[in-house]
């Protein structure tokens, strides 16, 4: 999805909640409903998490599921001495299970 297309989601989703139960800030202990602006600036936010959570998030599911380096690198050691592929098919496989967004 395009920065627009989520901005338009997060405009939808967040609209629906501050006309059901609402949407407030506590000021001083005090449930005040949120201005106009601030609604926009949630609307950015929102839309701003969901674009670089697509765009990036592939990078932090890679890292944990590579496992740690002690793991790959017995892998690799195993692999040489066993004549397997099995550490250079766990990477294709965490790769492609978290695909880098095109």
């Amino acid at each position: 999805m395009t920065l627009e297309e989520f901005t338009t989601e997060c405009r939808t989703e967040l609209q629906t909640r501050r006309d059901g139960e609402g949407i407030y800030k506590s000021v001083n202990g005090e449930r005040l409903p949120i201005s106009d602006s601030y609604f926009e600036q949630m609307v950015i936010d929102c839309a701003n998490s969901k674009w670089n959570d697509q765009q990036f998030g592939y990078i932090e599911a890679r890292q944990k599921a590579y496992g740690s380096t002690g793991s790959q690198l017995d892998m690799q050691y195993w692999d040489g001495v066993n004549s397997t592929t099995l550490w250079a098919d766990h990477i294709a496989k965490v790769k492609s299970d978290n695909p880098k967004p095109a």
